[in-house]
């Protein structure tokens, strides 16, 4: 079992910066892949950034590339998503999400044939124009 809780969301003006992070609690979650997804009002969900904890390796939608960096920290179990230069349409309810044995990418881009086992309680990122 993992427990993800979140913090860091917020409201920022467009251009400007936050972190997420995301804790994880659990037996060994280093075989997880732990991701950021988003939920906009009337939207359906996207995964927006994931990362292994077994080997590092990341994905970011496109959407964010450039702009959105997942890191972990093994230590501190650890996720954060740096997030800069925001825009409005970056407005949603971010969550963090957890699954073993999967890659980074299927968990963030497949999400409908690799769904998440484990969900943080979501945080609120509001972007201003």
């Amino acid at each position: 079992q993992l427990q993800l809780v979140e913090s860091g969301g917020g409201l920022v003006q467009s251009g400007g910066s936050l972190r997420l992070s995301c804790v994880v609690f659990g037996s060994s979650p280093d075989h997880a892949v732990i991701g950021w997804f988003r939920q906009a009002p009337g939207k359906g969900r996207e995964g927006v950034s994931c990362i292994s904890s077994r080997d590092g390796s990341t994905y970011a939608a496109d959407s964010v590339k450039g702009r959105f960096t997942i890191s972990r920290d093994n230590v501190k179990n650890t996720v954060y998503l740096q997030m800069n230069n925001l825009k409005p349409e970056d407005t949603a309810v971010y969550y963090c999400a957890a699954r073993r044995f999967v890659s980074a990418e299927a968990m963030c881009a497949m999400a409908g044939t690799y769904e998440p086992d484990y969900w943080g309680q979501g945080t609120q990122v509001t972007v201003s124009s």
